[in-house]
Formats: C-alpha cells, sequence, structure tokens
C-alpha cells in the first residue's frame, strides 16, 4: 500500500502534470467567458484576533492549493497569463519570529516561474501592469490585497470554477485516496482507544497522532462522541473524562493529503445488543445506497430513498410502525434523520458546486422538506462525495412529533432504551463511475 504522502510521491509525480493541464484550459475559459487576460490567485493570510496580535490558523485559498500543494504559503500569488508559464510569486519573510516557508521544493516546481518576495510589498512587483486586465480569486482581508485589483472574485468566473471543481483529475483522485487511507489508519486507532475504555479526548489524541497530523491541520474539527453525544451532530466539546459506563461510539473524522480531503464516520457499540444490531442494519442500508450511485443518478432521489429506506430500518428495530410512505410523509424519518446524505469532496470537506446545475451559476433547489442536503446535481463520472446516512435519538425533534398524528407512530419505550447510545453515522467517500463507484473507504478499510 502507497502512504507516501510526500512531494516524492511517484505517483502524484506522474500526475500532476496532466492535472495541471487541466487546470489551466479551465482557467483560459475562465478568463475567456469573464475578458479578462490575466488570473491572480492569491493564497490568503491568517486572521487576526481581536485586540492580540495572534492569529487564526491559516486556511489557504482552495483555488491556490489546486494549481499547487501549497498549504501553507500564505500571502503568496500565483499568475496565470494563457500561453506563458504560471507564475508563483513563493512569499519567504525574512522573520526571526516564526518558521518561514522553506526553499520550493518538490514535483510541481519544475512548472511554475517561481519568484522570491522576501516581504509583502514585494509581491505587486511581479503582477502585469495592466491591472484592469486582472481578476483576484481569493480572500482580500483589506485594501492592500487587492494588489490594485478591482475585479475581485467576479461572479461569472466564480461561478464557471466551481462547477468545474465538481469531477476530479487523476492527480485529484490519488490525493483522496491517500487521504482516505491516512483517515483510516487514524479511525483503527480510535477504534481501538474507544475499546481501551479511554475519553474523547484521548480518543482524539490517539486519531491525531496515527495520522501525523495536528489539530489545525486536520480537514475539519473531529467528532469524537461517546454515549448520548452521538446525537449531537457536530459534537467538538471532548470530555477529559471516561464516562463512568461506555456504550457506544461515533467518530466521524478526515485527514489531507496536499490539501484534499477525506471525510469519514463510523458507529461501534462495546457490546452486542439491539444498538449494534441497529448499527449493522444501518451498515446495510448505507452500502445498499452506495450501490446505487453511479454517473447519471440524481443524487436527491437517492436522498429521498434513503428516507425510505430509514423508514424500514425504524419499523424493523421496533423504534416505529407503519408504512415507509407515510413514515416520511408525517416528518418521522426527519425526526431520526435530519440531515442530509451526502456532498461533494476535493480541495475543501464539502466542497463546491453541490447545488450547481451549469457553469452559469444556475442551481438545484434540494427536495421540498429537506433543507440540508448539500448534492442536488446528477453525478457525473470522476466525482467524489460522501454517502452518509444517520439515525439519532435527538429529543428536541421527536418532541415535535408529539401531539401530531406522528406521534402513535413512535414507540417511546423503545425511544428511551436506545437515547443512551446517541445515534449511528456510517460515511463513505466514493468516486462516481459509469456504472458503479470506486468506494476509497471500504477500500482502505480493507487493505
Amino acid at each position: 500500500m502507497n502512504t507516501d504522502y510526500t512531494d516524492c510521491n511517484p505517483a502524484l509525480e506522474a500526475l500532476y502534470p496532466y492535472h495541471l493541464d487541466a487546470v489551466r484550459r479551465r482557467y483560459e475559459h475562465m478568463l475567456d467567458v469573464a475578458g479578462a487576460a490575466h488570473a491572480v490567485i492569491y493564497s490568503g493570510s491568517p486572521g487576526t484576533v481581536f485586540l492580540d496580535d495572534a492569529t487564526y490558523p491559516y486556511k489557504p485559498n482552495p483555488h491556490f492549493v489546486a494549481w499547487a500543494p501549497l498549504t501553507a504559503l500564505p500571502r503568496s500569488l500565483i499568475v496565470f497569463t494563457p500561453g506563458e508559464t504560471p507564475v508563483l510569486v513563493y512569499h519567504q519573510p525574512r522573520d526571526y519570529w516564526h518558521v518561514v516557508p522553506g526553499e520550493p521544493d518538490g514535483y510541481w516546481t519544475a512548472h511554475f516561474d517561481i519568484r522570491i518576495a522576501h516581504a509583502f510589498d514585494e509581491l505587486a512587483r511581479h503582477l502585469p501592469e495592466k491591472r484592469d486586465n486582472c481578476i483576484l480569486i481569493g480572500e482580500a482581508r483589506d485594501e492592500s490585497e487587492t494588489f490594485g485589483i478591482e475585479r475581485v472574485n467576479p461572479t461569472s468566473a466564480i461561478n464557471l470554477l466551481h462547477f468545474a471543481r465538481g469531477t476530479k483529475t487523476g492527480y485529484e483522485l490519488e490525493c483522496l485516496r491517500l487521504a482516505t487511507r491516512r483517515g483510516v489508519a487514524g479511525h483503527r486507532a480510535a477504534e481501538a482507544a474507544f475499546r481501551e475504555g479511554l475519553a474523547e479526548f484521548d480518543i482524539h489524541q490517539a486519531y491525531c497522532k496515527a495520522v501525523a497530523l495536528t489539530d489545525n491541520e486536520l480537514p475539519y474539527s473531529n467528532i469524537i462522541a461517546l454515549n448520548e453525544h452521538a446525537a449531537v451532530l457536530h459534537y467538538t466539546d471532548l470530555d477529559r473524562e471516561a464516562p463512568d459506563d461506555t456504550r457506544s461510539f461515533l467518530i466521524d473524522a478526515g485527514a489531507a493529503v496536499h490539501g484534499y480531503a477525506s471525510d469519514i464516520t463510523r458507529t461501534y457499540s462495546l457490546d452486542a445488543g439491539a444498538f449494534a444490531d441497529l448499527i449493522d442494519a444501518m451498515d446495510a442500508l448505507q452500502q445498499d445506497i452506495v450501490g446505487q450511485v453511479r454517473a447519471g443518478v440524481d443524487y436527491r432521489e437517492l436522498h429521498l430513498d434513503t428516507h425510505r429506506r430509514i423508514a424500514r430500518v425504524l419499523t424493523d428495530a421496533g423504534l416505529a410502525t407503519g408504512e415507509p410512505d407515510s413514515l416520511v410523509e408525517e416528518g418521522v424519518t426527519a425526526a431520526f434523520y435530519p440531515h442530509g446524505l451526502g456532498h461533494l469532496l476535493g480541495v475543501q470537506v464539502h466542497d463546491v458546486g453541490g447545488f450547481m446545475t451549469n457553469e452559469s451559476g444556475d442551481t438545484i433547489d434540494p427536495p421540498s422538506g429537506h433543507p440540508h442536503l448539500r448534492l442536488t446535481r446528477v453525478l457525473e463520472t470522476d466525482m467524489v462525495l460522501t454517502v452518509e446516512p444517520g439515525l439519532y435519538i435527538i429529543g428536541m425533534l421527536l418532541d415535535r412529533l408529539k401531539g401530531s398524528p406522528a406521534e402513535r407512530r413512535v414507540n417511546w419505550e423503545m425511544v428511551e432504551t436506545l437515547a443512551p447510545f446517541g445515534g449511528i453515522r456510517i460515511e463513505d467517500d466514493v468516486r462516481v463511475l459509469e456504472d458503479g463507484v470506486e468506494n476509497f473507504t471500504r477500500d482502505a478499510f480493507a487493505l
């Protein structure tokens, strides 16, 4: 198994030139549509904490990272002009207070005209003279970070770039595979820590050690939830003490390779019983849904079908009674499963473009009554997305059913029995193929 995450990875080195060609073509098309001659992609800068000289953790502009695997290079620029070698203005400040970026190194360097800038005010010297022919892509925290360019993130340009990011190049697919393998190593370590009876904080530490990433380097804050905490969809509090009685464990955690993210969720029961059986049922449901993923499928329909399947799981587990369509229509399934089925995945965890129907920016709304679905597109080959159905005992949502016709559908005694376990989510990262999927997550766990 290749787990080389460095710039020496031979697979990434071989795939990168083709990826860069695809990015160049994307930007050539974007400049033509926007009527501009040059694209300036700014890596971004860390924000400053209010009333302090400390900064928030730096998160790079994903458009910058799509050009080159530079996730820790703030205040730098890529200047693209069609027909010319892209210019990388590499900000390497003279600073003895902090560690500064080292010399440019790696498989990507041969593809850029690299120019070192030791001070921020040197960056603008490397830009085209006619700034009115430029478009800036990135976050500008103040006027100095626009470099005299007036057209910042124009809508026509952003729409085109975001729509194009929906499908991945071979290089991006390999980064995502590696990120998944890295994340799975963390999941294995976290499960072992859970079975040792450790606290949430210690499980999190075991995960970070296994993936060799700090908290700030993770693609998102880990969800490490024991027992009832698994019913909080974005639980990130991390108790320092282990509970007196450990029953269940939900972990939603990913890793990153060159800025590309994995997003994996698993749920475990410490002992056999009704909750363990429910996990098995949800795992089977999730795999059935993954089995329907292929090019040409409307993801909205998959989400709605998941609700019908959740209804069957609820009745089989004795949590509810009634026909699937009735349980969906009356809001019972939504009370147990309130989030969307999944989202696009890439250089951002919730990758952009999930609602877009074309590069002009027209969008597709989620189905009525399902506002939290983040992906509404018809699936295309080489999209990468998550499939993550869930089932939870969330008191405030279930209480809304009381007093309505749906109240009689719910087995409240069974709800009370399962409430101490929190909930279940199973999430895989999959690549869409013409006739099915490549399941990055299951493949990584098998390895």
